[in-house]
């Protein structure tokens, strides 16, 4: 079994695996003399650079590259009693004093917003000439190079950059399709058929008629029903984002489809065939659901519902939930809506007050060459994995030690929010037979659609989305929650709705929406 997991990790798993070239090393240490860089590092694993937010240790990576690189790294991290990481930089740019190295969670709209007015760094002549590693990966990226880019066009942060394709996929009890002699849907006239036999033909085999045919944990995911009618839920992998349509920029919750998809989740939600708790429910819901044999369908991550085969083995006789293809819709498109973001607002800067720019991000291209990549992902080789045929390996003692291993990573100081290209062989070895054989499934067929990876605002342009669209989205939630729970008629509503978002700022959004979006991204 380990030489098989072996191949797929050298095959399967690489079809997205990172590209970095090795020149950095040739080039290490950076300095012949230890210099020191003061770093604040707030992200939702740790208020603090160092395991766990324990600034008096030091990450065992942070070690290691302290002796590769001769850049140490001292922790300046604010608002270590918070864990709003707006609220953390906040107070960091509140004080004016910042360290030389600003990172960590969402950092990518302060940065961008600051760069420009000269509190951050633009890197662009720097990655050009001081950086090859971060040069020949956004080479090989340009789309991440753009989306990254501050209004004035200048780039001011490198970002984490996920690895990866497929997150989350539909699931379904195989073992109450083979009950009632029935095959996974392959469209959403079928899906409304199994949905229909699970709510009325006894599946879970108790004699009471209490089965959830279709459910989720966040409410929103009941929202991808809405590509069955070739509508959108999204743009990106967060929710209630713009998309791009026909080369604008315009929102899933004003268009037609919507209107015809939302219409047709509110009858299913009528008829039984979703949660009725949906709103309510939480993240509890998958346990309960599928812990008490009620639950029959969902959309959630690969990873952790194929893990519920195993821990409901002993429970639940005969329990089996795997997943299937995207239903096709009323058109005959195969889509899967959700998928991994190849950048995200997280990384580092370097800010104003730092004398050592040419240092910093000789530091920061560290992290894209071959060795320092390996160690952001895997960490410390020897310790925690080990090159064998070519590929990273965890050892046995990571992978079978009970606890996850992102946990375990992240007190190494391994999957960090700095800026790095993580490497999915990292998670393909944690990730069980059963969602590998989904994610490979998924992989027969082109599901992906385009992301919107967001546009950077000038002041003025803020200045308009910040007045018109937090009201314009609450609204948007509230009208879409009633017309699904029964509270008016989406259909005989449309044209008022319409009216009403017109009138508290729609077309101004998506005035500098377009405007932010053409000079970033060349219309």
């Amino acid at each position: 079994m380990r030489n098989l997991s072996l191949t797929m990790l050298a095959t399967t798993a690489l079809t997205a695996a990172i590209a970095v070239p090795a020149s950095a090393e040739s080039h290490l240490p950076i300095t012949e003399e230890p210099l020191e860089l003061t770093i604040h590092m707030h992200w939702p694993r740790a208020q603090g650079y160092g395991p766990g937010g324990d600034t008096s240790k030091l990450y065992p990576v942070e070690e290691v590259a302290r002796e590769k690189t001769n850049i140490h790294l001292i922790d300046q991290t604010s608002g270590r009693n918070t864990k709003d990481n707006n609220e953390a930089m906040n107070l960091l740019l509140a004080t004016g004093d910042l360290p030389d190295i600003v990172g960590g969670n969402l950092i990518k709209q302060p940065v961008n917003q600051y760069g420009p007015e000269g509190a951050f760094v633009p890197l662009n002549d720097l990655v050009e000439d001081h950086a090859p590693n971060i040069k020949a990966w956004f080479d090989d990226h340009p789309e991440i190079w753009d989306a990254i880019k501050a209004y004035d066009g200048n780039v001011y942060y490198i970002p984490y950059l996920p690895d990866g394709k497929y997150a989350r996929a539909w699931f379904v009890r195989q073992d109450w399709l083979d009950a009632l002699g029935l095959e996974a849907p392959d469209n959403v006239e079928e899906l409304y058929d199994v949905l229909v036999a699970f709510r009325d033909q006894g599946p879970n085999g108790n004699g009471v008629q209490d089965e959830i045919p279709f459910f989720v944990r966040d409410w929103e995911e009941v929202l991808r029903l809405l590509t069955l009618w070739d509508a959108r839920s999204t743009g990106a992998d967060v929710y209630h984002q713009f998309y791009v349509k026909d080369g604008r920029v315009v929102h899933p919750y004003a268009q037609e489809a919507y209107r015809d998809g939302l219409a047709n989740i509110a009858q299913w939600y009528e008829e039984g065939l979703i949660d009725p708790e949906v709103f309510t429910r939480g993240s509890s819901a998958r346990d309960y659901l599928l812990g008490e044999n009620l639950g029959g369908m969902t959309h959630d991550w690969f990873a952790s519902t194929s893990g519920y085969n195993v821990a409901l083995e002993d429970k639940v006789e005969g329990f089996n939930f795997i997943p299937f293809l995207p239903p096709k819709s009323v058109s005959g498109v195969r889509i899967e809506e959700n998928r991994r973001i190849p950048m995200k607002p997280d990384g580092w800067a370097i800010s104003y007050s730092n004398d050592h720019p040419v240092e910093t991000i000789k530091y920061f291209d560290y992290w894209f060459s071959e060795e320092g990549a390996l160690l952001a992902n895997f960490g410390v080789e020897g310790k925690t994995w080990d090159m064998i045929d070519g590929a990273p390996v965890y050892k046995d003692e990571v992978l079978s030690s009970g606890q996850p291993v992102n946990s375990q990573m992240y007190l190494e100081g391994a999957q960090v929010y700095r800026g790095y290209p993580q490497d999915y062989r990292y998670e393909w070895q944690w990730t069980r037979d059963s969602a590998r054989k989904g994610i490979e499934l998924y992989d027969t067929e082109d599901l992906l659609i385009e992301q919107f990876l967001g546009v950077a605002f000038n002041k003025e342009e803020q200045e308009v989305y910040d007045r018109y669209f937090p009201s314009i989205q609450t609204y948007m939630l509230e009208r879409q929650q009633a017309w699904i729970l029964g509270s008016g008629d989406i259909q005989e509503d449309w044209d008022s709705y319409i009216e009403t978002l017109n009138k508290m700022g729609y077309e101004e959004v998506l005035e500098v929406m377009n405007s932010a979006y053409e000079r970033q991204y060349g219309g």
